[in-house]
């Protein structure tokens, strides 16, 4: 059959087509070629060409290089204006985006391949839709093929047709009539559905004639939803008169009385509303000011950057009121509302009628029912309960519970029917018998059950009066049990120490992996004095590392403070010794690791524990200083003073070249009493130290001590010759002076100048033995050569500008300190003392002016904010400003005791001295603390609180501090001891 269209291969070129052009191909010249090659089509040929296809498929003409598809159409320019007025009108149209593109002749191709695609596709789509089945037949009437066609809604349609044309489909007869009806179809279902847009066009097209006054009278729409319900509510609702509480309390709605708690939970503050025409009291605003202060200083106490444990003086948990607010935190039934109990209720019910057999529910049920106070529905619940769930243990236990103890036999014998392996409540059964032998017939009936149970062995050996019998129950315990170490060591506590080594050797062969065994076989070796001859823990460790059973070292420590609570201070030794190096190399910082462990012990109050570990670290770092002196503090504050002396003994000569061993060793000797063995020590130090100042000058302090001037001023000329540092110079001008030769501590200064000019001390102690001699411009050279040679020296320039002050050149002594605070920049005594100079010359003024000026330069120094919060405020603002204080300087104490003092201004005694002992704990080493906390004791504190702070002072042996340090350098106060030297400085404090 031919369809008068030749194949593809017998086809044409396409004009000016070019082979291979797709892949990259150009045209080119031969030899055999006449001319140049072949050019591209120009855009003429190309429309031509378009045109002429387009003619041939029956298709409009292309619009590529500005040609139109539809013929008839407007003009170039006025389509163009119209797109472009349609796209800019309509900023969702994306007609035209890709319009200005380059639009060449292969996308003009590529529009006609995808053009005719579609049309194809749209006849076929519109005959599958017209047209069910086709068939031809031949009639004597008709030569040609004749078809009958099944038309959709029609019925048999009989009509002829070219067949040629048929098949090609080129026509359709039907397009007409297909296109017709699909257009009746369609105004009819808009007609039947119309759009909500098309519904209100005509009163929209009426929208044009309404006025503006018309627009302004249309009236907003309400919300009627629900308007007869709430109608019908209102209707139903009841009024009552409105109390007479309501009414004042409206009254008085507008003015606050509330007060602040303790705590600082409410900060409202009392008084009138502006409003209601009464007076504001101040009195209570103030008051209440205070109040919120003092709190905030409460809550500061617990430590200056927040944290708790900061300096170690406090703590967030209140000892007094924990046990109360436990106790506020029961739950009674008196309390519950019962509105809570109905609601809980109905839930509980709910879980107990969708799960009945879920035990927890019908547990919680029986609870709430008994919190209600209705116990005997609770019992109900949780006899149903075990009803439903009879092996839940727990369920049974509730119900043994609630029941008194007639019924919680009958009960425990009926879960014990269903639960005959459950340990608990075998004893529970047994606890609930008041007898022993009846308790002891429960037991064995358990046994029987379970006799693998621990719980139960114990129970039955503990009820034994008679050892023998419990050693009889115990043995066959651990026959039945050979893996419970518990019954093993109870065992062995039981039986002689033979037959204990016995009993402990079974066991660690049953249980080769447990360290509890090995711990008790050396307590037993203790016991029995043998522990110096075999070494448990030795062995112990060996094979348990092979077992790979080995605990940890925090293990082991935990053990050895056990061994140590119990008595066994040789087991505690030895675990130590054995166990603290396991799993620690030589580089993984030991020393660090043992020291924080021996802390931490003696945190716990392990002492011995602590010791064995500085022991076991001061074997493998013989020559630490460091840990030879925290053994030392080990044994002064919880040992003897035998241990102390003996520890120091040997870290002497451990460490020979350390200064601070010796002299620590000579102190405790010449505390002691034993001066001549504290002269030995020192000598041997000598020995060992040849021309070591500290090692002179203790002799000195030790020989003056013993008041033998004489002996100490030779071992100071001795010490000029041999060590001549300017320590040991101004140690000897300072030691003629306090003996009141004046002259020969002159000499002594002078000498030593001319060898250590450099040296501060030298000239303060020359300026002041002119001072003392009343030789003032001397002294005044004294201190300004000694300002020029030592600039940077802060006592030397304030006792410069003192004698000034005391001369009364209160110019002269301002800029002294002027040129020191140039000298020395940021420093807070210098500032300090520059304020003091101008209140005490009563110029509050500029006393403030530089007190702004040295907080912007120096704004952490408790030292200037003491002086402003007690000189340069009122009395009022002392409180805000000591918080402010807080919130800068970080752990300052003398900031701590201004605070402290405070309180005790306001006789908060309590607060007073948490803040007191606060400041001496921050630095021990401050005398004027110790001096204030004794104070404010002498009026409110106990004979004993007295006693103890002074001790507590001895033994910090505080040096610094303003007071304390122009006290004990006064030389009428030479050789005066610490106790005195604190009631001196306690004296010579500002009144509070």
């Amino acid at each position: 059959m031919s369809y008068g269209r030749k194949d593809f291969l017998s086809q044409p070129a396409p004009e000016n087509y070019v082979a291979g052009l797709g892949r990259g191909a150009t045209g080119f010249t031969t030899r055999s070629d006449l001319g140049p090659a072949r050019e591209g089509p120009t855009p003429e040929q190309i429309q031509e060409a378009l045109a002429k296809r387009a003619q041939q498929l029956g298709a409009p003409t292309p619009t590529a290089y500005n040609t139109s598809r539809e013929k008839g159409g407007k003009g170039k320019e006025q389509e163009a204006e119209e797109e472009d007025d349609e796209r800019f009108q309509d900023p969702d149209n994306e007609v035209g985006l890709f319009a200005y593109g380059t639009y060449d002749r292969e996308d003009d191709e590529a529009d006609l391949i995808y053009q005719e695609v579609d049309e194809k596709m749209d006849r076929r789509r519109k005959a599958r839709r017209s047209v069910i089945f086709v068939f031809p037949q031949r009639t004597a009437l008709f030569p040609c093929e004749i078809l009958y066609i099944h038309v959709k809604n029609l019925g048999f349609v009989y009509l002829p047709f070219i067949y040629l044309l048929w098949t090609e489909c080129r026509l359709d007869p039907f397009a007409a009539f297909r296109e017709a009806r699909e257009q009746q179809e369609r105004e009819e279902y808009e007609k039947n559905n119309p759009k909500i847009q098309q519904q209100f066009a005509d009163l929209k097209r009426s929208l044009a004639t309404v006025s503006d006054e018309e627009w302004a009278n249309i009236p907003d729409v309400g919300d009627l939803t629900g308007k007869n319900r709430r109608a019908r509510q209102n209707l139903r609702q009841r009024f009552y008169a409105v109390p007479d509480s309501v009414i004042a309390g409206a009254r008085d709605s507008a003015q606050f009385e509330t007060t602040i708690a303790d705590d600082g939970t409410q900060t409202e503050l009392p008084g009138a509303a502006a409003g209601d025409g009464t007076l504001t009291n101040f009195a209570d605003i103030g008051a209440a000011r205070d109040k919120v202060l003092q709190v905030r200083l409460d809550q500061a106490a617990l430590g200056a950057s927040g944290d708790a444990a900061a300096s170690g003086s406090s703590t967030s948990i209140d000892p007094k009121g924990y046990l109360t607010s436990l106790t506020k935190s029961e739950l009674k039934a008196g309390e519950v509302e019962i509105g809570d109990i109905k609601r809980v209720r109905v839930l509980l019910e709910s879980v107990t009628r969708t799960n009945p057999k879920h035990a927890p529910g019908w547990i919680a049920i029986a609870r709430l029912e008994e919190i209600a106070g209705k116990i005997v529905a609770a019992r109900n619940y949780i006899a149903k309960g075990c009803e439903l769930c009879p092996k839940s243990e727990d369920a049974w236990l509730e119900n043994i519970r609630l029941n008194d103890n007639h019924n919680a036999k009958i009960i425990a014998a009926n879960a014990i029917k269903h639960n005959d392996r459950s340990t608990m409540l075998w004893i529970e059964a047994m606890k609930l018998e008041s007898d022993t032998r009846a308790k002891k017939n429960v037991l064995r009936q358990a046994l029987l059950h379970i006799p693998q149970s621990v719980a139960i062995w114990k129970e039955a050996v503990n009820l034994e009066d008679d050892p023998a019998d419990a050693r009889l129950l115990l043995a066959k315990a651990t026959e039945m049990i050979p893996l419970s170490v518990e019954l093993w060591l109870a065992l062995a506590r039981l039986e002689t120490p033979e037959n204990a080594q016995k009993v402990l050797n079974a066991a660690r062969k049953a249980v080769p992996t447990s360290h509890e065994i090995w711990i008790a076989a050396a307590r037993l070796q203790e016991q029995m004095g043998t522990a110096h001859k075999v070494n448990v823990m030795k062995r112990a460790v060996q094979i348990l590392a092979r077992e790979n059973a080995m605990p940890k070292r925090e293990e082991w420590i935990t053990e050895a403070e056990t061994c140590e609570e119990e008595g066994a201070i040789l087991t505690c030794g030895a675990i130590i010794r054995e166990t603290l190096g396991y799993g620690l190399d030589e580089d993984d910082d030991r020393r660090d690791i043992w020291m924080e462990d021996a802390k931490a012990s003696i945190a716990r109050g392990k002492y011995e524990t602590a010791r064995a570990i500085y022991a076991y670290a001061l074997r493998v770092f013989v020559t630490s200083k460091t840990t030879w002196l925290a053994a030392a503090d080990l044994e002064r504050n919880h040992g003897t003073k035998e241990a102390l002396w003996q520890v120091l003994e040997k870290a002497v000569e451990a460490c020979p070249q350390s200064e601070v061993l010796w002299m620590q060793l000579a102190k405790e000797k010449w505390q002691a009493g034993e001066i001549d063995n504290a002269r030995l020590v020192l000598k041997r130090a000598f020995a060992r130290n040849p021309n070591n100042e500290d090692i002179w000058l203790a002799a000195v302090k030790l020989e003056t001590d013993a008041k033998e001037t004489e002996h100490a001023r030779e071992l100071l000329s001795t010490a000029r010759r041999e060590a001549g540092t300017d320590r040991v110079w101004i140690k000897s001008a300072a030691f003629e002076r306090q003996l009141g030769n004046m002259d020969e501590a002159l000499d002594l200064v002078n000498q030593g100048l001319q060898i250590y000019p450099k040296a501060d001390k030298l000239w303060m102690i020359k300026g002041q033995v002119y001072e003392s001699q009343k030789r003032y411009p001397q002294a005044r050279e004294a201190y300004g050569t000694g300002t020029r040679a030592c600039p940077q020296s802060v006592p030397l320039w304030l006792l410069a500008s003192r004698l000034e002050e005391k001369a009364g050149v209160v110019v002269k002594a301002r800029s002294i300190l002027d040129r020191a605070r140039l000298a020395v920049p940021k420093n807070a005594e210098l500032w300090t003392e520059s304020i003091r100079v101008e209140r005490r010359a009563n110029n509050i003024n500029q006393a403030k002016v530089l007190m702004a000026k040295a907080l912007q330069e120096v704004p952490n120094s408790g030292l200037l904010w003491t002086e402003k919060i007690w000189y340069l405020e009122a009395r009022t603002h002392r409180k805000p400003r000591s918080l402010e204080a807080i919130k800068k300087v970080d752990n300052d104490p003398i900031l701590f005791v201004t605070v402290a003092r405070i309180f005790w201004d306001e006789r908060r005694l309590e607060k007073a001295m948490t803040w007191f002992e606060k400041a001496i704990l921050a630095d021990s080493d401050q005398g004027d603390s110790w001096a204030w906390y004794y104070k404010f004791l002498t009026q409110h504190g106990t004979e004993e609180k007295r006693q103890d702070v002074v001790s507590k002072c001895i033994i910090s042996e505080p040096k610094h501090g303003e007071i304390w340090q122009s006290v004990t350098k006064d030389p009428t106060n030479f050789n005066k001891s610490t106790e005195e030297i604190l009631k001196m400085v306690v004296e010579q404090l500002p009144r509070q």
